[in-house]
């Protein structure tokens, strides 16, 4: 890899851990949100309100042995809502991009723009904001991005707080 490509991916990975150490603190400020930004033409700040407001999925997932039903919004149309190439407009450099999903607590997960569009891939992700028909809060958050079809649930992220987008070429 040559040393400006390298240069460019240290300078953005340093922008998103900026990104990603502010958002704890503005999660914890008033009502829960989850904070869209970066390279998005429309940035985001949703509410429950706004997330019920969008077209609802669910998911099941099973985790040692128990069932649970998630409901909310998939993490593809978030991004869309907030302009982002998903579907037939994914092509060429926005498939460079990747999603850094965080959680209030500063747990972390990356993502490839191109994984999360339906029309590429078979994975579907969830910004659940209710498990078995009840509203999450507590420990859990307000909100949880699900991985369906992870063999483990360490991408799947409880109290999630922030999606921020990085280009990592131009």
């Amino acid at each position: 890899m040559r040393y400006g490509t390298r240069l460019r991916m240290l300078a953005a990975s340093m922008v998103v851990s900026l990104a990603v150490t502010a958002a704890p603190v503005a999660a914890q400020q008033g009502a829960p949100s989850i904070a869209v930004s970066g390279a998005v033409p429309t940035p985001l700040t949703l509410t429950a309100a706004d997330l019920a407001a969008m077209p609802r999925a669910s998911v099941t997932t099973t985790n040692n042995g128990i069932a649970t039903k998630y409901e909310g919004v998939w993490l593809a149309e978030v991004l869309r809502k907030a302009g982002l190439p998903i579907g037939n407009g994914l092509r060429g450099a926005s498939l460079s991009m990747y999603v850094l999903a965080a959680a209030s607590d500063g747990y972390q997960v990356l993502f490839s723009l191109g994984e999360l569009d339906p029309e590429i891939t078979d994975g579907q992700y969830l910004v659940a904001d209710s498990a078995d028909s009840k509203p999450l809060f507590g420990e859990m958050g307000a909100f949880r991005l699900v991985v369906p079809g992870d063999k483990r649930g360490a991408r799947s992220i409880r109290m999630l707080a922030s999606v921020t987008v990085v280009q990592t070429k131009r």
